[in-house]
């Protein structure tokens, strides 16, 4: 198989030369014969059906009717016009133009049958259609173009500088007459007649050019099986070369310090689903393969004792234990929590920030290079090449996407061989974003909630409602709860009219005010210390409201704080909101969570409130998220490369998804080195996939 034809650069095509090929490659990214072939429709025109003139109807749609011009008459005045009178065996019609009349009246064969398309209008009993396509009945029928009229990606540019949907319809038939015996299969027998699946070249004809409905279905379900069994193939190829290549400590020991943690101090009885998770992890942990496992659970769910547990597991086989979490407030409130839990353990336990002096700092280095230090919890400050471990066995990563790929590679050094790795998030991840993104990690679920804990109530109120919103703070103050009031800027922008936080916090000063009353402000502009000074207050409860930017959206940890006010709530993305929500609903007392907006709401907006107040299940809100923002902002996954889909959905063609992976996983389970003689291809596939590092600038 010779895909060189295909990377042939686009300039060479007939019909395109130089100044279309500049334009091609800056406005559509079409370099060669691959990437026009690759350029699938956004859309199709339905020309599969013919009407009679007496089945028109009156309404908008495009329609197409087959007939002869009988007469032709320029109508002066106001509004001057070019008048056509199209006749078939069932009645008449006008055919109009406001201008090009010199050009159209030249043009027309009168008395010779047409196929005409366009948009109708009715008036005074009888139809017209102005600006119709036209073509002879006898070039239509020998047109490669197809009665499914595709409509293609463009760009205003394009369409100035002359390049119309028309021209690259003409450009992609021009290529599919070359192209045709280059255009080879991708997929292996037993896959394609497992599914049934259209031929390769068949597909690509058909989502150009389809005849019909059906024709188009089959293609594009062909062509996004196979984006999505590419994709799955080399996630599940990485997944099993981590598994294989990448050696692990084995922890084959559960001994007395997790032992003695889960009979005699665990402060509450594991959820099934904790325990489930736990199993998974300790199966992980007892392999010869190192662990890569992202544990998902939604705020409150219990992930820290799941990582307490896995730590101990670690200790009890003679290795040390870090925790890396993104900011200094979310390390240091891991690290008193772990500390008071491993109190009857005598287990030690150290902190490594920025803000560490450097006579601590030093201990802490040598007591971890001596083996001393069992349990180091940290910020970024654990990469430092400084902090050196003596044996570290187990990672844990609190919210990775904050993290870049480098900062968590760096951990895997700090050892012969790398570290077991536990990633947690609180942000839920869509299952149909984990199969794509995260699909080479292997995926933990904490999907439910201890037992005790109370749903938060969450409202939606306008602006007009403030006085009965504060009204309820005061109450709710009065049963010695805190609240958070969260607004989404620090400085007032003119170009929004959003309350700012500035102007809230002296607003909210006038409404509970000294000595009655005492208010921390927190923002993201804020010195460090300062910012840590202002949490502290509040989570000792020297301050009854916290007024802040979304810098507490991440592990700030008050369980008497049952209120949580989102001001200008329509600014915020969901997961956003969410995520704010979690910051009370911690301790046993119900809590609530406000959601302000000012009357005039998007469509988007309704969906995120109405979606809020509607449920607090994460997945379901990450769900309802991907679909309102597209996968490429959810969790920073622009970067993940994996994403870059051309015709497949992830969403939208969910199933699809599913049935790839399936398949994709099967092979390198079964086949691993794809040495099977129906497998040959799919190795050649994923031999030019590595090189070219695109799945479309191959598959082909």
């Amino acid at each position: 198989m010779n895909p060189t034809f295909l990377q042939t650069p686009i300039d060479y095509l007939k019909g395109v030369g130089p100044n279309r090929a500049d334009l091609l490659r800056a406005e559509l990214g079409i370099h060669t014969y691959q990437d026009l072939i690759h350029l699938f429709p956004n859309r199709y025109i339905d020309r599969t059906r013919y009407y009679t003139i007496s089945e028109l109807e009156r309404n908008n749609a495009d329609v197409q009717v087959i007939g002869k011009v009988t007469s032709l008459k320029m109508i002066e005045g106001k509004g001057r016009r070019l008048v056509a009178t199209f006749k078939d065996d069932s009645g008449s019609m006008e055919l109009v133009w406001f201008r090009g009349q010199k050009w159209i009246r030249e043009s027309i064969k009168l008395n010779t049958v047409y196929v005409i398309f366009g948009k109708t209008n009715y008036f005074n009993g009888s139809f017209s259609m102005p600006h119709p396509e036209m073509e002879l009945l006898a070039d239509h029928e020998k047109s490669l173009r197809s009665a499914m009229q595709p409509v293609y990606p463009s760009t205003e540019k394009l369409s100035n500088k002359g390049i119309t949907n028309k021209v690259v319809n003409t450009l992609m038939q021009t290529l599919f007459l070359e192209a045709k015996s280059h255009l080879h299969e991708t997929l292996s027998k037993p896959i394609m007649e497992s599914l049934k699946l259209m031929p390769k070249r068949e597909a690509l004809l058909n989502i150009h050019f389809p005849q019909s409905q059906a024709d188009l279905a089959r293609a594009q379900y062909r062509l996004k099986f196979e984006e999505f069994f590419y994709i799955q193939l080399q996630l599940a190829f990485k997944n099993r070369m981590h598994k294989t290549k990448i050696k692990g400590y084995p922890f084959k020991n559960i001994g007395e310090h997790f032992n003695t943690f889960y009979n005699e101090h665990l402060p509450f009885e594991l959820t099934g689903a904790q325990k489930r998770v736990l199993k998974e992890i300790r199966a992980d942990l007892g392999s010869n393969a190192q662990m890569n496992r992202l544990l998902q659970g939604d705020v409150g769910s219990g992930k820290t004792i799941v990582a307490l547990l896995s730590m101990l597991i670690a200790l009890d086989n003679g290795f040390q234990a870090c925790l890396m979490a993104p900011t200094e407030i979310l390390s240091v409130q891991h690290y008193h929590g772990l500390v008071e839990l491993c109190k009857p353990l005598n287990t030690s336990i150290s902190l490594l920030t920025g803000s560490t002096k450097a006579s601590d700092r030093r201990i802490i280095h040598e007591q971890l290079e001596n083996g001393e230090l069992k349990i180091l919890i940290g910020t970024h400050a654990l990469l430092e090449d400084k902090v050196k471990f003596k044996n570290l066995g187990l990672a844990i990563i609190d919210e990775q996407h904050r993290f870049g790929v480098k900062q968590r590679s760096k951990l895997w050094h700090k050892n012969e061989y790398p570290p077991h790795v536990l990633v947690m998030t609180a942000t839920p991840i869509p299952r149909t974003l984990a199969m794509t993104v995260y699909g080479d990690l292997d995926v933990s679920v904490i999907d439910e909630l201890p037992p005790g804990r109370k749903s938060i109530k969450t409202v939606h109120r306008y602006d007009a409602n403030r006085l009965k919103v504060f009204a309820f703070i005061r109450d709710e103050i009065k049963k010695g709860r805190q609240v958070y009031i969260v607004y989404p800027l620090i400085q007032e922008s003119e170009a929004m009219d959003y309350k700012d936080l500035m102007d809230g916090y002296e607003s909210i000063s006038r409404e509970f005010p000294l000595p009655d009353y005492q208010i921390s402000i927190v923002h993201g502009k804020m010195k460090t210390a300062d910012k840590d000074y202002e949490m502290q207050r509040f989570i000792k409860g020297e301050t009854q409201i916290m007024v802040a930017t979304t810098v507490i959206e991440v592990g700030v940890n008050v369980p008497n704080a049952s209120v949580m006010i989102i001001e200008s709530a329509e600014r915020f993305g969901l997961s956003q909101l969410h995520q704010l929500r979690g910051r009370v609903g911690r301790g046993a007392e119900q809590s609530y969570c406000i959601l302000m907006t000012s009357f005039k709401l998007s469509s988007d907006s309704k969906t995120r409130l109405e979606t809020m107040t509607r449920t607090n299940d994460g997945f379901e809100i990450a769900e309802v998220d991907l679909k309102l923002r597209g996968p490429g902002d959810i969790t920073g996954t622009q970067q993940s490369g994996a994403l870059h889909l051309k015709i497949g959905d992830i969403i939208r063609d969910n199933d699809i998804l599913k049935i790839a992976r399936s398949y994709a996983w099967g092979v390198v389970k079964d086949d691993p080195a794809f040495a099977k003689a129906e497998n040959q291809i799919i190795r050649f596939m994923y031999a030019q996939m590595v090189k070219f590092k695109n799945i479309w600038s191959f598959i082909s």
